[in-house]
């Protein structure tokens, strides 16, 4: 089996992206990415965070975001790119105020502590305040009826919680019969579970990365929530010929020949300085040959795969573009 090329026609339908990976894949970096990528030509999207961390701010190099809708970047051929971070409590006020019109009582419980109160004896409604404002944003139009943002992008929570972050909403039906807080749930889980959702998983081709991305494939799968793409973050470039490869893993590194290509090439080194050039060229293929052993195990997913470049010297924000290019190279559009 192997992996799927490219962006899917059923990718270019979604409207709602969550990017997910185990922690230190590079998550927040690939979704600050794709929601350029799919801002490319005059589109507009949002970037959402909900973990608290200003990650695109990070990622952006800006100030801490507030809560509230702000352009943060532009795209190619007039694209905009705005971000959100979610502020759990200020959206538990404006819940309690677009459904129950208790704008001023809101104040009053968050002084009196009551957000923190309810927050803690209900763990899920956090999760649901969330989800919520997500979908009020994919939702929401424009006195022509048109969709304020073409793509919402997700910076969610990494894969060991990230099914349980999209399915509490699922679990709040069967408490909550009637009123506001149904309907609000009964919405979510629709959006969560229809087509215009995808979850893309970010992982690196690594032992440990590859194996938690399988595994929550398996539990996206067991959720009915809808798998995207696999996301492949700082893949390297063989440098070596193929068939060197192999050999070289084993070790087999002939270093009187690699001696005498340096002094073909013009290049007397010391013997010290040739010993550490084999060691690495070892290296490298062993680390080449794992990634190899890695992509077919990655496989198994049966997903639509994206390979991205590793940049040397970190991601800064021209860095974000060159990433986006490389996902519209791979066919990523709306």
């Amino acid at each position: 089996m192997t992996s799927l090329p490219g962006w899917t026609d059923e990718l270019a339908r979604t409207r709602l992206h969550f990017v997910t990976g185990k922690g230190g894949t590079g998550k927040t970096t690939l979704a600050a990415s794709l929601g350029l990528a799919l801002a490319r030509g005059g589109r507009r999207v949002l970037l959402v965070e909900v973990e608290g961390r200003q990650g695109f701010a990070q990622v952006f190099d800006t100030e801490p975001l507030p809560y509230a809708e702000q352009r943060i970047a532009s795209a190619p051929g007039g694209g905009e790119v705005r971000a959100l971070h979610i502020d759990v409590e200020a959206a538990l006020l404006e819940y309690f105020e677009m459904f129950y019109n208790l704008g001023f009582a809101g104040r009053t419980l968050r002084r009196m502590g009551a957000i923190e109160f309810a927050t803690t004896l209900a763990p899920g409604l956090r999760d649901v305040l969330l989800t919520g404002k997500i979908k009020e944003c994919v939702g929401r139009t424009d006195s022509d009826g048109r969709h304020v943002y073409d793509a919402v992008v997700v910076d969610a929570p990494p894969t060991g919680r990230v099914v349980k972050f999209l399915d509490v909403t699922r679990a709040l039906t069967d408490v909550a019969k009637t009123g506001p807080i149904r309907g609000q749930a009964e919405g979510v889980v629709r959006l969560l579970h229809s087509g215009e959702t995808a979850v893309h998983l970010v992982t690196l081709l690594e032992e440990m990365p590859v194996r938690e991305t399988l595994d929550a494939v398996a539990e996206l799968d067991g959720a009915d929530l809808r798998p995207g793409a696999v996301l492949v973050n700082r893949v390297r470039p063989p440098r070596l010929p193929a068939p060197s490869l192999t050999p070289a893993a084993d070790g087999q590194v002939d270093e009187n020949d690699v001696r005498a290509g340096l002094r073909s090439a013009g290049l007397d080194l010391p013997d010290s300085t040739v010993e550490a050039l084999v060691t690495e060229t070892v290296e490298h293929a062993i680390g080449i040959a794992a990634e190899a052993r890695s992509s077919e195990q990655l496989a198994e997913a049966d997903l639509p795969t994206l390979r991205l470049p590793d940049l040397r010297g970190g991601v800064d924000v021209a860095g974000l573009y060159e990433i986006a290019d490389a996902l519209v190279d791979q066919g990523v559009r709306l």
